[in-house]
């Protein structure tokens, strides 16, 4: 039998969540508010399936472009391109390191 290759597959582990932190997410992280060229952590929040990125994305570091909608185009460095992705704040988190 073949292997899946959805568009989750091998996302087990990645999109579980720990047992105190299930259910809706917190209302400040869904009316967070970022500037454009401000940098952020794309984290995927599986209690939200709009607008949430490939899992190749997820961990990575990406720049705000634009705000469209609800949502944001953040630009993520991916090898020698730079893909641009549209993602809600919900899968987001504001960047503090270095």
């Amino acid at each position: 039998m073949r292997g899946s290759k959805g568009y989750y597959s091998g996302t087990r582990s990645l999109l579980r969540k720990p047992t105190r932190a299930k259910g809706k997410p917190n209302i400040g992280k869904i009316l967070q508010e970022y500037a454009p060229g401000s940098e952020v952590i794309i984290k995927m929040d599986s209690s939200v399936q709009k607008s949430m990125p490939h899992k190749r994305f997820h961990g990575k570091i990406g720049k705000i472009v634009e705000k469209r909608g609800r949502a944001y185009v953040v630009s993520v460095p991916q090898g020698e391109a730079v893909k641009q992705i549209i993602v809600r704040s919900e899968h987001l988190e504001p960047y503090t390191g270095s």
